[in-house]
């Protein structure tokens, strides 16, 4: 966006249109809804230049960390495991349950 204005007005005009546009982090990122076998649900979000699985579980916000997994990707933190694997099965272990199969809604 060019905002190379002689006038007040043309230059307030261009800081509202940026003011207004989307963010690219938001543009690049994916939010999913899960619901667990245990009855538990969460929102899982990831975004392009963060590793780290963002979460909204049991109404706290949690940040889990990549670890290392043989076959797709491993978060875990806080006493929190989330996996999905290659095939897309996603599983959930947390407040020391079992971990549960949970499908996207």
């Amino acid at each position: 966006m060019n905002c190379l204005g002689n006038t007040i007005f043309g230059a307030a005009l261009c800081a509202a249109a940026i003011a207004t546009a989307p963010s690219a982090a938001f543009a690049q990122s994916t939010f999913r809804n899960y619901r667990c076998a245990d009855g538990a649900q969460f929102i899982v979000g990831f975004f392009q230049y963060d590793s780290r699985a963002h979460l909204q579980l049991d109404g706290k916000a949690l940040t889990l960390p990549k670890r290392v997994a043989l076959s797709g990707s491993r978060y875990q933190g806080k006493g929190v495991t989330l996996r999905i694997t290659k095939a897309g099965v996603t599983t959930l272990k947390h407040a020391k349950r079992r971990a549960t199969t949970c499908e996207q809604t």
